[in-house]
């Protein structure tokens, strides 16, 4: 797994860790953010090819 990948799949666990406990605290504005945050980075995963199912939140 080169750099890239690597760092692309570490940003999407956190940013899927931040999206849960946003929800989990009641903080919508920020359950927003994370989530358009992890849709983008799901999107760039997709465009270079790398495989994100297992990360699923």
């Amino acid at each position: 797994m080169d750099a890239f990948t690597a760092g692309l799949l570490q940003r999407i666990r956190s940013t899927q860790t931040d999206l849960r406990q946003a929800r989990e605290t009641g903080d919508d504005y920020l359950a927003d953010v994370e989530q358009a945050e992890l849709e983008d980075l799901q999107r760039l995963a997709a465009e270079h090819g790398v495989q994100v199912q297992a990360f699923a939140a």
